[in-house]
């Protein structure tokens, strides 16, 4: 598993709302994120700055995402590039994959399967040795997906281990639900689903009568540090 501490991600997008929920959800994983609107924006950041991967969209302003692309295959070949793009044609993808790029995810998406395959991308050439993430008593194995109190460990789902992950990021601080639901469950979800107060439960369950997660009452949860 790849630690994200210290990695840094562009995302060129020229939406403001798709960027900035995709720059929030890199961020609560931990990874350093710059925000680039237009091709023209993104090539002057690669130019000056070290990334570790690109995210990409195709209809981009001023020059467009397969411009872009090329030119970054012509001088950072090695650099990892996932394209986001509302085309979903086969002879668009087939052209991205001619030019270097790494993966290709079409929209509507979901966030969770772009972290996915943003890990897998970063984790290429690293190691494998194992991370951990702490808070108070609270330790979480980033390898194993496990979470740990004192001598008691448990394994945990993907949704479980995620909303873990993003109150061990933040402790002490309060996260709204609504946070939680665009962060951890990702862009577009319902906003009326139960389905934060339904893992924070079964999560607490998991970490048992020691668990550190606390409900601010109308305001959301927190992990007490």
């Amino acid at each position: 598993m790849v630690a994200a501490a210290g990695m840094r991600i562009l995302v060129t997008e020229d939406e403001p709302r798709i960027l900035s929920f995709l720059a929030r959800g890199l961020e609560a994983e931990g990874f350093a994120v710059d925000s680039a609107a237009d091709g023209a924006e993104a090539l002057r950041c690669v130019g000056g700055a070290h990334y570790d991967l690109v995210v990409l969209d195709l209809l981009l302003p001023h020059v467009n995402g397969l411009t872009v692309l090329s030119e970054l295959r012509r001088t950072q070949p090695e650099l990892p590039v996932v394209i986001l793009s509302a085309r979903a044609d086969l002879a668009t993808k087939l052209r991205s994959f001619a030019l270097g790029a790494n993966d290709y995810v079409p929209k509507p998406f979901s966030l969770d399967e772009l972290l996915a395959r943003v890990r897998v991308h970063l984790r290429r050439g690293q190691t494998d040795e194992a991370a951990t993430l702490s808070a108070g008593r609270v330790v979480l194995d980033l390898a194993r997906r496990q979470a740990r109190i004192g001598d008691t460990a448990c394994d945990l789902s993907d949704r479980e281990f995620r909303l873990l992950h993003h109150l061990l990021l933040h402790p002490g601080e309060v996260i709204s639900r609504e946070r939680l639901l665009a962060e951890v469950w990702g862009y577009g979800f319902d906003p009326g689903s139960n389905v934060v107060e339904v893992c924070v439960g079964r999560l607490r369950k998991k970490l048992g009568p020691e668990s550190p997660i606390q409900t601010v009452r109308n305001a959301g949860y927190r992990l007490a540090a």
